[in-house]
């Protein structure tokens, strides 16, 4: 019950800033630093994820909460007195599939609830005044229904070219004077934007036992890195792009950024090709540079001459012809996430085919209807039919070299899939 109110009040606390900052967009927000007390800081714990690495302390979320009320108690003091510090980020890469590593950034626990704290106080400042353009890392804009709303405005438009741009490194390469620059345009509490500056200048702690002091960037999967990153594209590229870009063309233009990863679409070939030198000059006035071997400008026309398609969030746009002979945007799993799909899966078998039959495909269960769950667009059937071809077939090879005799025929392969209700192939997108 306690902890139901305490939650309640700091969501009230919350709703007060989002308030007053929709209401007033030039308001600067003073006394933030205050709200990290207590209350604000233990509602913030219940959140964290509980299964989450640990840090450089090795200490995990329960570990950490056995005494909870005297630790918090104490970061706050630590807080008021100005005694705070920020502890070194430990480094872990994990494979994005094409060969290379995402780094990914893990702070100790108490740096994680306190940040989540500072995420919570910068989001209900800047909320409101993020672009409709801007889906990732907000709340309600899940990266399937930014796929749809995309497919939706490029059908709508009179777009006949998209450009499709990748930032090389967008969260190392963060300009730090930059962004708080940013965030003093509503936040007027040198004490909280000190506390930010700390955990972008912490120590980073690699693999190898080397540490790092980073000049720039924010660690990616650090618990207040998506709102910073938000921030600095809100300026960098969104308004920019409202404000300058659809000043200059006179055909349509459209925008649609998630995270860092985004897409824009222009009515006139010229136009497209000038917002590519734009965009480079752009980019490197804020410590930014595209990655030239992913940016590429496609064509893209309700006329379907000579047109291209492209991928985004997951997915593979085309014009295509519907049996009705009406012309839509298609969306299909990519083919390069269904290949990663299909090895990730494979190497998942093959990790865990020493679990019983019934267990492993236990496990399965959640792991497929996720995989619907996102990719069960309307218009992609084809696609996840493929998958779940590719799934079975590994399956059905695992689990028969388990002995040198079959375990299975196929016939009693597919009567065990359906007794277990493993889930196949499904549209899951509502109308």
């Amino acid at each position: 019950m306690q902890k139901r109110q305490t939650a309640e009040n700091v969501q009230t606390s919350l709703r007060g800033i989002a308030n007053r900052a929709g209401r007033d967009q030039k308001h600067r927000f003073g006394h933030l630093y205050t709200m990290l007390n207590e209350e604000m800081l233990e509602s913030c714990y219940w959140e964290l994820n509980r299964k989450s690495s640990v840090g450089v302390d090795g200490e995990s979320w329960r570990e950490y909460g056995k005494d909870l009320k005297q630790r918090i108690a104490d970061l706050v003091q630590r807080l008021k007195a100005g005694q705070y510090r920020a502890r070194m980020v430990r480094r872990s890469y994990i494979p994005k599939g094409n060969g290379k590593k995402r780094p990914l950034g893990i702070p100790v626990t108490e740096d994680k609830l306190l940040q989540l704290a500072a995420a919570k106080i910068l989001e209900a400042i800047h909320e409101g005044m993020f672009r409709n353009s801007s889906w990732g890392y907000r709340p309600k804009r899940d990266a399937r229904t930014a796929s749809r709303v995309l497919g939706g405005w490029l059908y709508a438009g009179r777009y006949n070219w998209v450009v499709e741009a990748d930032i090389r490194g967008y969260f190392e390469h963060i300009d730090h004077d930059w962004l708080i620059r940013m965030l003093e345009l509503r936040v007027n509490d040198r004490a909280f934007l000190r506390l930010i500056r700390k955990w972008l200048k912490a120590g980073v702690l690699e693999a190898d036992g080397k540490i790092l002091h980073p000049a720039t960037g924010t660690p990616q999967g650090g618990v207040i890195s998506p709102i910073l990153a938000n921030v600095y594209l809100h300026y960098v590229l969104d308004l920019w792009f409202e404000r300058v870009v659809w000043k200059k063309v006179r055909g349509q233009a459209v925008l649609m950024r998630y995270a860092d990863d985004f897409i824009t679409a222009f009515e006139k070939e010229e136009e497209a090709e000038a917002f590519l030198g734009w965009l480079k000059e752009r980019l490197k006035k804020f410590g930014l540079e595209l990655a030239e071997e992913k940016t590429r400008k496609i064509r893209f026309s309700k006329e379907m001459k000579q047109n291209g398609a492209f991928e985004f969030l997951g997915f593979e746009y085309r014009w295509h012809i519907s049996r009705k002979g009406k012309a839509h945007v298609r969306r299909r799993t990519a083919p390069t996430r269904l290949r990663k799909a299909v090895a990730a899966f494979s190497m998942w078998i093959k990790e865990n085919r020493h679990l019983g039959t019934g267990a492993l495909l236990w496990q399965l269960r959640p792991k497929l209807m996720g995989y619907w769950n996102y990719y069960g667009v309307r218009g992609n059937f084809a696609s996840l039919n493929k998958f779940w071809c590719e799934v079975r077939r590994r399956l059905f090879k695992w689990l028969n070299r388990r002995s040198q005799r079959h375990s299975y025929n196929w016939e009693g392969f597919q009567q065990l899939l359906n007794a277990l209700q493993v889930p196949g192939p499904r549209i899951t997108e509502a109308l």
